[in-house]
């Protein structure tokens, strides 16, 4: 072979090679535009999907809407909201502070053992009884006299907007309900958040002659027409002056009526006497 043909071969495969690099390099080029793009698409679907995460976590729930509806209070309250609610006989000359939670089950323990005591000396005119209702065992709480809705269920609130729906059929249906909701039959346990059903609160009210196959009130408990007047007793418990952090709680004349431990509610009918008694005579 000539030097001169050998030169040829070798300038026509350093061509070859100087094509075969160009189209290589036109591949990898597009290669990275394709995986750019794709990338870009996939940041902006994430992107867009954290939006939209975002969008959905920061809508409000049922109940934080509810806080900013319009407020309509039951019949037989007075003060702001509605929230002071007082039961019993005008003339007696004392009032008994009760502080429940529809979901304790301390309440319903007192209200089981002690219930119709306190429900007698009411009739018979010792004492009335403003009832303030909490929902702290559905997580809610107080932050600068607003309340925070919590993450612990909803049955306190829908059951004290039921409460509400019976208040506006009368006190005595109020009161009378109350002690169904607070029954051995009906009430749950506490980790069972069976007051957020509607149709179980009405299920519990059919028991009540009042409320029973009453459709002014289921209505009210299926729209929720107490549900704003609910949260605004809840804030009432949770910015009380009387030091309660818990439920029962009875109160009168700004002192807390405990049982023989000297720290918690009465929780016999015994301590109960010996309580109140002291009390109505301070």
């Amino acid at each position: 072979m000539s030097k001169r043909n050998s030169a040829a071969a070798k300038t026509a495969a350093r061509e070859r090679l100087r094509a075969e690099r160009e189209r290589q390099a036109k591949r990898d080029k597009a290669k990275r535009q394709i995986i750019v793009a794709c990338s870009v698409v996939g940041v902006l679907a994430i992107a867009g999907g954290i939006g939209y995460a975002v969008v959905q976590n920061s809508k409000p729930s049922y109940w934080e809407s509810a806080k900013d509806d319009k407020l309509v209070a039951p019949a037989n309250t007075t003060g702001t909201n509605g929230t002071t609610v007082v039961l019993g006989k005008s003339s007696a000359k004392k009032t008994l502070k009760l502080y429940e939670d529809p979901r304790c089950p301390i309440c319903a323990q007192f209200e089981q053992t002690v219930g119709s005591t306190v429900k007698k000396d009411l009739d018979d005119g010792k004492f009335k009884i403003q009832y303030i209702g909490g929902t702290f065992l559905d997580g809610d709480s107080d932050k600068s006299g607003k309340i925070q809705i919590g993450s612990r269920g909803e049955g306190s609130k829908n059951a004290m907007s039921a409460l509400g729906a019976a208040l506006n059929v009368s006190p005595e249906a109020f009161l009378e309900y109350k002690t169904a909701l607070y029954s051995a039959k009906y009430h749950p346990d506490e980790t069972n958040d069976k007051f957020k059903s509607d149709d179980y609160l009405i299920k519990v009210a059919n028991t009540v002659d009042a409320l029973k196959n009453n459709s002014k009130f289921q209505n009210a408990v299926k729209n929720g027409t107490y549900d704003a007047w609910a949260l605004a007793m809840s804030e009432t418990f949770n910015t009380n002056r009387d030091g309660v952090n818990g439920t029962p709680s009875l109160v009168m004349d700004g002192k807390k009526l405990t049982g023989s431990d000297g720290q918690n509610a009465p929780m016999t009918v015994a301590e109960f006497n010996t309580a109140i008694e002291k009390a109505l005579k301070a």
